[in-house]
């Protein structure tokens, strides 16, 4: 698990801004879902939340009908705050008044919650089920329950999320059974945040040396982490075809120990001409066009979830407990190498 994300978690400190660029390099791919929809974002401080900015300023680009905002109490001054607000409040802003280019201050309702603006509170679930899409960074340690929520009353969203949720038991069912899948970024690189020095303190108090990249940058700090846009939007990208020119043997693609597949260390080594089950790495749902390749199931992240592995003893490998959780590939008779986290596909071209 990254250790930055890990230590946030263990802090219950969530407080990382989405940068603007980040923003807007994302959504200007789902133009198309934005007309007449009512957006909501329920976990960022509307205040000086960049969400709300890039929607409010894009309001008649994505022709949106209603933007809604509420986060958990947070005391952040900006712009559109009253400044003498203690709770938590709505921000909702239906389109610009006489002719204006940009919002205005006075042109955003702003409505004191009841309760503390929790996401999972019945007063901002109530909101969520007026809404059509939901765009957001919602808290890392919350995940697995946002998404949840987010299914259960079957809604659009668009939010960002750790790379190491792909292997959740609680998510990746839903990629496989594509209900969710990844945005338009790649997984390679990181996502820049912003954080407030409280945050990066809570952080050090745990976590001494924390990994991942850390700089100050116009006097704000900003953290890399390696974070996915998570999403139920369709896009263009996600039917973009993968080219595939490699030719399968045995020497190339060794099998499995464990598994009925075929060992891929690289998605675009993916074979041309092999019909069986290939064990992928999970930067493969970058390319992944679903009616390309079928998804089988996943290596083991918690021994409760996806694909089973063979349970090893200490005789059979020097770390039986990577073995459990890993598929494994043998290398000789007396010598077992496991891999990092595999999803199973198959070819659906080539199927009978």
């Amino acid at each position: 698990m990254n250790k930055n994300l890990g230590a946030a978690k263990k802090a219950k400190n969530d407080e990382f801004y989405t940068q603007l660029v980040d923003i807007e390099n994302e959504l200007r791919h789902y133009k198309k879902h934005f007309k007449g929809k009512t957006v909501y974002c329920n976990c960022d401080d509307p205040r000086v939340s960049n969400f709300f900015h890039y929607l409010s300023h894009n309001f008649q680009f994505l022709g949106l009908r209603k933007l809604i905002t509420t986060c958990y109490k947070n005391q952040e001054p900006d712009l559109f705050s009253r400044h003498d607000c203690e709770r938590a409040i709505k921000l909702e802003y239906d389109g610009f008044r006489d002719g204006d280019a940009l919002p205005r201050a006075e042109d955003i309702g702003i409505t004191p919650l009841e309760g503390d603006g929790d996401f999972r509170s019945p007063e901002c679930i109530d909101i969520l089920k007026q809404a059509d899409i939901v765009v957001t960074n919602p808290p890392f340690s919350l995940f697995r329950s946002y998404v949840a929520q987010l299914m259960e009353y079957d809604k659009k969203f668009l939010i960002i999320g750790s790379k190491n949720a792909i292997t959740y038991k609680e998510i990746f069912p839903l990629i496989k059974g594509n209900r969710l899948w990844c945005g338009v970024r790649q997984m390679s690189g990181s996502i820049f945040f912003e954080a407030k020095k409280q945050t990066i303190d809570d952080i050090l108090k745990k976590h001494p040396k924390p990994g991942g990249y850390w700089k100050e940058d116009g006097g704000k700090i900003k953290i890399a982490q390696p974070c996915v846009w998570f999403t139920n939007l369709d896009h263009d990208k996600r039917h973009e075809e993968l080219i595939l020119y490699r030719t399968y043997t045995p020497e190339d693609y060794p099998t499995y120990d464990n598994y009925n597949a075929i060992e891929v260390s690289k998605t675009l080594d993916i074979p041309k001409d092999y019909a069986g089950a290939m064990g992928v790495p999970i930067t493969f749902l970058d390319k992944w066009n679903p009616d390309q390749f079928e998804i089988l199931g996943m290596t083991d992240r918690d021994n409760n979830s996806g694909l089973k592995t063979k349970e090893y003893t200490i005789q059979d490998a020097s770390n039986p407990g990577d073995l459990n959780r890993r598929a494994t590939i043998k290398v000789d008779d007396d010598e077992y190498k496991s891999t990092y986290a595999r999803i199973f596909i198959r070819n659906r071209a080539l199927q009978p």
